[in-house]
């Protein structure tokens, strides 16, 4: 057997085999687009401390649980994006996700996945159900208003396709899942959460409007309209900034007229400043994940702000 043993080749077949199915769990993994996961995990942490806050309770198992759910949702968005663009021809060999396109997925695959997390959303919806206060038709509301937007943004009519995407990710990731965490926790309607959302559903759009703006050739070729194509690549640099530096604008007039903790973001804001000059001199093509990881620092320290912080205006204790 070319100088080896029957064991060793027996190995050599067992590493090979191990290699092809972590490498195949790669893949799946990298399908989803962890990367972009802060855009769904900081708003449900947000709206469970806002319950915190409002109740002086926090049920960990409902927390975590909601936090699966939307994050199902958030990766079978992004499956059912994948999926569509390929088939409308927007990706190619030089777009950000090649998982069809470089055949590292095929799309009977990449549909069974999206399923599949839609599936394990969906359950724990329902254990979310039976544990939460709140009543079950406004839950399925959000949840299943949030499911839609996230299949509706490229499936179906598709709205990316339409300059309606951004709308999407302004509510979805925002207003949407912070709210959705909130009525968890304490089981009634407050609009306040919606006011807290801002900052993070302007932040979370700075990562979509990245991308569109470095795909919009792609996306122009293919037919689709997007907001980047509407108002073109000047008026796009001014929308990026107005995305990435109002968020740091409303925690500094929190921070006047608040407590000073709400200024604590703005640690981030020089790596916001190279993000601008990366968009000004055209270097696009990681900026969409890099705004992300913008995006779970300014997430993170938004949350802690919020922690310890000595109050928060229009919360009432329940």
């Amino acid at each position: 057997m070319n100088g080896k043993s029957y064991k060793e080749a027996i190995n050599d077949v067992k590493n090979d085999k191990y290699t092809k199915k972590h490498s195949r769990f790669g893949s799946y993994l990298l399908a989803l687009r962890p990367w972009s996961f802060s855009a769904s995990l900081i708003p449900v942490v947000l709206g469970a401390l806002l319950g915190w806050k409002t109740t002086g309770e926090l049920n960990i198992l409902l927390t975590l649980v909601t936090t699966v759910a939307v994050l199902c949702v958030h990766a079978s968005g992004n499956l059912v994006n994948t999926y569509y663009d390929y088939l409308r021809g927007v990706d190619s060999k030089v777009s950000d996700d090649r998982t069809l396109v470089d055949h590292i997925l095929t799309p009977d695959e990449v549909v069974r996945v999206g399923a599949l997390t839609y599936v394990v959303a969906s359950f724990c919806f329902l254990v979310v159900v039976s544990l939460s206060p709140a009543k079950m038709e406004h839950l399925a509301l959000l949840f299943f208003g949030g499911l839609s937007g996230s299949f509706l943004y490229t499936g179906g009519i598709g709205l990316k396709y339409y300059a309606l995407g951004d709308i999407v990710i302004l509510i979805t990731f925002g207003p949407l899942a912070v709210l959705f965490s909130y009525m968890i926790q304490c089981g009634q309607f407050a609009s306040f959460p919606l006011y807290y959302a801002i900052p993070l559903a302007l932040n979370t759009e700075a990562i979509l409007h990245s991308n569109n703006t470095r795909d919009m050739d792609n996306d122009e070729k293919a037919g689709a309209v997007t907001l980047t194509i509407l108002v073109g690549k000047h008026a796009s640099y001014a929308v990026y900034c107005l995305l990435l530096f109002t968020p740091y604008v409303i925690c500094v007039v929190w921070g006047v007229n608040i407590s000073v903790r709400y200024c604590l973001p703005l640690l981030t804001i020089g790596f916001a400043f190279r993000l601008e000059k990366e968009f000004r001199d055209g270097k696009l093509a990681s900026l969409p994940k890099r705004t992300a990881k913008l995006n779970f620092f300014f997430g993170l320290l938004y949350l802690i702000s919020f922690v310890i912080a000595p109050r928060l205006p229009h919360i009432r204790k329940l």
